[in-house]
C-alpha cells in the first residue's frame, strides 16, 4: 500500500499594513525634505544693493530769481562758438531777434606724459575706463600715445551720455569696443551699469586735476569698487580782462570752474542787473555759494538743455 505524502502548505506571511503611525512618519519625511529645499533656497545670499551716497539736494526751482524779466538783447555763452549752423542758439537768435556771443572762460591743458608717470598708474591694469566729457577722452588717448600704451580689445568704456560715447569713434572703432553709456540727465543708469560690471573689473576714472566734489568717485567709494582716479588734464582761467560784461543781459555758465575764472579776472565782480544761467547742479550750487541770483537753469523740470531753458525765459521777456 502506497503512502501518500501530504503536500506542505505554503503559508504566506501577511504584509505589513500601513498604520496611521507609519503614514505620519512618511509624511513627516516629505515635509522635512521640502523644508530643507525651501531653507536652502532661502539661504541663498541676497543680491547686493546699490548704495547711493546721501547728497544735500537743493530746491533748484526755488533758487530761480523772481525778479522782473526785462527784454533781452545780448546773451553771453561761456563756451566756444558751436560748429556749423544747426545750433539751437542760432534758432533762438532768429526767433527772438537777439544776439548770442561765445567766449570760453577756461582753458583745458593736458598733463604731460612724463608728469602723468608720477601717478604710477599702469593703464593696461585697468579693464574699465570711465569718461564724463570729450576732453577726458581726448586726454586719455593722448596719454596712451605719449606712453605708447595700446589698450586691450576687451577694455570696457563707460560714458555719462550717448554723445560722449559716440565721440570714442574719433579714436577707436566703436563696434569693436565694449561701450556703455547712461542718461545725460542723471547718473542713475550709469550707476546701474557700473554696478553690473563691478565684479572682476578694475576701474579708472579720467578726470581733471582740480575740481569740485564729484558724484561718481563718491559712489564708487561707497560701494567698494576697485578703482582709481587718473588726473590727465587741468583747467586754467582764461584772460577775460577785455570782456565788457555790462553789454550783456544774460551770462550762462557750464561749470563751477568758469565761475571761478570770472572772479579770477574780476575780483570785485558785482552782479547788478546781469542775469545768470547755469547748466548742471554743481554749477548752480557754485552760484548759490557765491550768493549770486540765477535766472535760468538746465536740466530742470522739462528744460533738458540750456537752450530750452533760455527759450522758455525769452518767451516771457521778449515774447
Amino acid at each position: 500500500m502506497k503512502k501518500t505524502r501530504a503536500k506542505a502548505k505554503t503559508v504566506k506571511k501577511p504584509g505589513k499594513k500601513l498604520t496611521p503611525k507609519s503614514s505620519s512618519a512618511s509624511a513627516k519625511k516629505k515635509v522635512d525634505a521640502t523644508s530643507t529645499e525651501l531653507s536652502a533656497a532661502t539661504l541663498k545670499p541676497p543680491k547686493p544693493k546699490i548704495i547711493i551716497p546721501e547728497r544735500r539736494e537743493r530746491d533748484y526751482t526755488a533758487l530761480l530769481s523772481k525778479d522782473a524779466r526785462p527784454k533781452v538783447k545780448n546773451v553771453l555763452i561761456a563756451q566756444p562758438a558751436p560748429e556749423g549752423n544747426k545750433s539751437p542758439y542760432f534758432a533762438l537768435a532768429e526767433k527772438y531777434k537777439i544776439k548770442f556771443h561765445f567766449h570760453p572762460f577756461i582753458d583745458v591743458e593736458g598733463i604731460p606724459g612724463r608728469d602723468f608717470r608720477k601717478q604710477r598708474i599702469p593703464l593696461n591694469d585697468y579693464s574699465g575706463i570711465i569718461f564724463t566729457s570729450r576732453q577726458a577722452i581726448d586726454h586719455f588717448f593722448r596719454i596712451c600715445d605719449e606712453l605708447r600704451v595700446k589698450m586691450s580689445q576687451e577694455t570696457k568704456f563707460f560714458c555719462t551720455s550717448e554723445v560722449i560715447a559716440l565721440y570714442l569713434q574719433t579714436y577707436t572703432q566703436y563696434r569693436k569696443r565694449k561701450v556703455f553709456f547712461g542718461n545725460l540727465q542723471n547718473n542713475k543708469e550709469l550707476r546701474s551699469l557700473l554696478f553690473k560690471h563691478k565684479e572682476g573689473t578694475k576701474f579708472l576714472y579720467i578726470c581733471a586735476e582740480e575740481r569740485k566734489q564729484d558724484e561718481i568717485p563718491t559712489f564708487l567709494t561707497a560701494n567698494g569698487f576697485n578703482f582709481r582716479e587718473a588726473y590727465m588734464f587741468k583747467t586754467v582761467p582764461k584772460n577775460l580782462k577785455e570782456l565788457k560784461l555790462e553789454m550783456y543781459d544774460i551770462l550762462v555758465f557750464f561749470s563751477p570752474t568758469a565761475i571761478d575764472a570770472l572772479y579770477h579776472n574780476f575780483p570785485n565782480f558785482k552782479q547788478g542787473d546781469l542775469r545768470l544761467g547755469a547748466y548742471g547742479k554743481t554749477t548752480a550750487d557754485a552760484l548759490a555759494e557765491r550768493k549770486l541770483k540765477m535766472s535760468v537753469m538746465a536740466p530742470l523740470k522739462h528744460d533738458i538743455v540750456i537752450a530750452q531753458a533760455l527759450d522758455n525765459y525769452l518767451k516771457e521777456s521778449n515774447g
